[in-house]
């Protein structure tokens, strides 16, 4: 018997066939980018309550109608959400013809009408198949009546699992589909199915979802010129050839994604006649649901699978509405109030000082340690540095008048819960003699990688800087809202429904942080003197800073943001 959530997947499956909409088309109608649709589908994600009132919105049938089985929800369509050749068969069995295959039955019914039997002739029956005999017959063979041609066997779906007992079975979208997989344009995986002219499979029911292991016999394809005589004997011609294996072709999910992103810009630009102001304003209105397929796309090959919504922990949820959790990010907002105070008082002569800018923190931030699955609570005491989440700890003292502290302008004494890169930040300053080492008294953690952002934040990267050496600020503008967006929103955000992860949030910001500390330990041992650091980008030099940083606008270089003088004549 199918779960809840697998039978809602089915008869959104099936009622996408019977209404002839493109996947698409209804996750605009309801409110969802084509990949949340698809990943809801494939069961990578889960339906929630909210998404069966727009469902039911979407086609006009009550909720209870909508869950109260496949064929059920498709009796009750109203008969203007069926397409013009669908209407004179609303009350057709579901049983379909021959070359299709069957609507299930919900697991509180039978099926009212049995399948076709296999020697239905389908409404347009196909090419009659050519008559195979042996390449020589022996002179002596009795004549007898010829045995009748074997009906088509079924196209196989490649790379695709087995679906699951229960499972819904949903008709081809197209009869002329190609026998060759082909990568499937939102998963990447082969399909021989195809919407719209591409590879795609069938409903947005990719590998993961119910899909059946063969599609029913098509129509074959017009016979091949005759090979040579000594190959052909004068009854028929030899079979054809088995089909080549699937061509190595990098599906959609492995892709360039910066063409993506090239052809996203250029196409708004298009549908706002050039209008460089309006297309900035839509670019950063979809910026979410971009980056969030993005995503998607990037994860289709990845070694590791992640948790988009596990559980959240007591201490990851917001204490009030517009409140705070229980996570400290290390959030730096330090001045040299030592040097400031002997500059103000005539103890230190004038300094020049350089604000500077570092280019794209929290995209740099991507590349950071995030937990995977949902995270688990260790009260050992001990850091495993194939782990990451969030530890409670004792944090050390910081002596040091002329370097920020690793935990940034946190006043209160006592134990402190702070995310991976805080730890591991202070247990280096620890092996530097900086500090002691932080005592972990518990956490919450998970396995772990780098990797997991690492493909997509490249890309961006990459479509940055070609945007960057091209004067090509509205794709700058346009990438820019993708990561920053995309950390502000993976928290607990109602503007992005594709994944809820608070503690990859507090994780990257945290190794933002982390990264401008290190920028500044970098330039106080470079001989520079540091005056102040704030925020995530922000860092303020006395000295020849060119001589420690790469001057530029990469993602390891720094930019000046501004220059002043400390002290001196006012």
């Amino acid at each position: 018997m199918m779960s809840s959530e697998e039978m809602l997947r089915a008869t959104v499956a099936a009622l996408l066939s019977r209404t002839g909409e493109r996947q698409a088309e209804l996750a605009a109608g309801i409110g969802l980018s084509p990949t949340g649709l698809s990943r809801r589908q494939s069961g990578r994600a889960t339906w929630s309550l909210e998404d069966v009132d727009r469902l039911s919105a979407h086609w006009g049938i009550a909720v209870p109608d909508l869950l109260g089985g496949i064929s059920h929800a498709v009796e009750c369509l109203p008969a203007d959400r069926l397409p013009t050749s669908a209407q004179a068969t609303t009350s057709a069995p579901k049983a379909s013809a021959a070359g299709q295959l069957p609507l299930p039955a919900g697991p509180e019914e039978s099926p009212k009408v049995s399948p076709a039997p296999p020697d239905t002739e389908p409404d347009t029956p196909p090419a009659p198949a050519p008559e195979q005999q042996p390449a020589t017959a022996p002179a002596t063979a009795t004549a007898t009546a010829p045995a009748p041609a074997p009906a088509p066997a079924p196209v196989p779906v490649a790379a695709l699992p087995a679906a699951p007992v229960g499972a819904p079975v949903v008709a081809a979208p197209d009869p002329g589909q190609a026998g060759t997989p082909e990568p499937c344009v939102l998963c990447g995986k082969g399909t021989t199915a195809r919407a719209a002219g591409q590879p795609q499979h069938m409903y947005g029911l990719c590998v993961g979802g119910q899909l059946p292991t063969t599609l029913a016999p098509q129509t074959p394809p017009a016979p091949a010129p005759a090979p040579a005589a000594s190959a052909v004997t004068d009854a028929g011609t030899p079979p054809a050839p088995s089909p080549s294996p699937p061509r190595r072709t990098a599906g959609y999910a492995e892709g360039d994604l910066g063409t993506t992103i090239t052809a996203t810009v250029a196409r708004v630009l298009r549908e706002h006649d050039g209008d460089t102001d309006a297309a900035r304003a839509a670019l950063v209105k979809r910026a979410i649901p971009d980056v969030m397929a993005l995503f998607a796309q990037s994860r289709a090959t990845g070694r590791y699978e992640h948790k988009d919504f596990p559980p959240t922990e007591d201490i990851l949820k917001k204490r009030t509405q517009k409140g705070a959790d229980a996570i400290w990010e290390g959030r730096p907002k330090w001045h040299n109030t030592t040097l400031v105070a002997a500059v103000k008082a005539g103890d230190h002569a004038a300094l020049d000082i350089t604000a500077l800018d570092a280019n794209a923190a929290y995209l740099s931030a991507w590349k950071t340690r995030l937990p995977l699955g949902r995270l688990v609570h260790d009260t050992s005491g001990l850091h495993d540095p194939k782990k990451a989440g969030v530890h409670l700890i004792i944090p050390p003292a910081w002596d040091h008048t002329d370097l920020p502290s690793p935990l940034g302008a946190r006043m209160e004494p006592g134990d402190l819960w702070v995310t991976e890169p805080t730890l591991r930040l202070l247990q280096r300053c620890a092996k530097d003699g900086l500090c002691e080492a932080p005592v972990i008294r518990e956490s919450y953690v998970s396995g772990s990688t780098e990797g997991l952002l690492e493909k997509l934040r490249r890309t961006l990267a990459e479509a940055r800087a070609t945007a960057i050496a091209t004067d090509d600020t509205l794709t700058v503008e346009y990438i820019k809202a993708m990561y920053s967006k995309f950390v502000s929103t993976i928290g607990e955000s109602s503007t992005n429904r594709e994944i809820r992860r608070p503690d990859w949030m507090h994780i990257i910001r945290s190794q933002a942080f982390a990264n401008l500390w290190l920028k500044a330990h970098k330039a106080r041992t470079g001989g520079l003197t540091v005056v102040q650091m704030s925020g995530t980008d922000e860092l303020h030099i006395a000295g020849d800073w060119k001589t420690v940083f790469a001057e530029g606008r990469g993602l390891a270089d720094m930019k000046t943001k501004e220059t002043y003088t400390l002290g001196g004549k006012p």
